[in-house]
């Protein structure tokens, strides 16, 4: 006699790039165990495509690869609130001394994610030439180290121009080669390649800001959390 199947609910979200809505379902045991064996392996891949696996996996038709970062961190915590739990208890470092951690329980069903104001996915360099940004999806993300400064930024961005506008022309990506995008990249001035990096330092982040409180120190002060690992920890 065949075992009985169990049911999962059905949950729906709301994409915070686009505003479609979703329907999603809490991950499984098989599922919580694949995360927590690409965690214990501390190994930055395994994590990322295993947390693209159950996206794929636990919602109706998204394609997590296809997803920018900040939808990923943002799917994957309310997949985390209805399969866990809607609170985590995460260390959080005291900004007066800079040394001691605390304990602190958040309630995950109050982060959003959150956009600066004024940005834009489009990059003024000059009058008649400008950048159109696609965001950045996981998987531009492997290999890049921002504290390797612009050698560090420079893939990314390279990855991440979807057009480039010469007045009236527009340059498709698609219809660039490496060498020749890289090549223009490489013209920019200093101050026309921070005008790029600013907006990567503005787009959309999951992020949440908490009050502890120092026990040595009994001072209190505000931490802006950002990133899934800031609330998974």
């Amino acid at each position: 006699m065949a075992l009985p199947k169990l049911n999962t609910q059905q949950h729906t979200l709301e994409l915070p790039s686009t505003g479609e809505k979703v329907k999603f379902r809490p991950f499984l045991i098989k599922e919580q165990k694949i995360l927590m064996m690409a965690q214990e392996s501390e190994n930055e891949t395994e994590i990322a495509d295993a947390v693209m696996n159950i996206i794929d996996s636990c919602t109706d038709g998204l394609d997590a690869r296809q997803l920018p970062i900040f939808d990923i961190e943002y799917v994957f915590l309310q997949l985390r609130v209805k399969s866990v739990g809607e609170t985590a208890t995460i260390k959080v470092k005291c900004p007066d001394d800079d040394k001691t951690y605390v304990d602190t329980t958040i309630k995950l069903d109050d982060i959003s994610v959150h956009m600066t104001a004024n940005h834009t996915n489009i990059v003024e360099l000059t009058d008649n030439v400008k950048i159109v940004m696609k965001y950045p999806q996981m998987t531009d993300m492997k290999g890049v180290n921002f504290s390797d400064g612009v050698d560090g930024s420079f893939g990314l961005i390279s990855k991440c121009v979807y057009e480039v506008h010469d007045g009236d022309t527009v340059h498709n990506r698609v219809d660039m080669s490496d060498k020749d995008l890289n090549d223009f990249i490489d013209t920019m001035d200093t101050k026309q390649f921070e005008s790029v990096m600013e907006f990567f330092n503005t787009m959309p982040k999951l992020r949440h800001a908490i009050t502890v409180t120092n026990p040595k120190t009994k001072k209190k002060g505000e931490v802006m959390l950002e990133g899934l690992d800031s609330f998974l920890a």
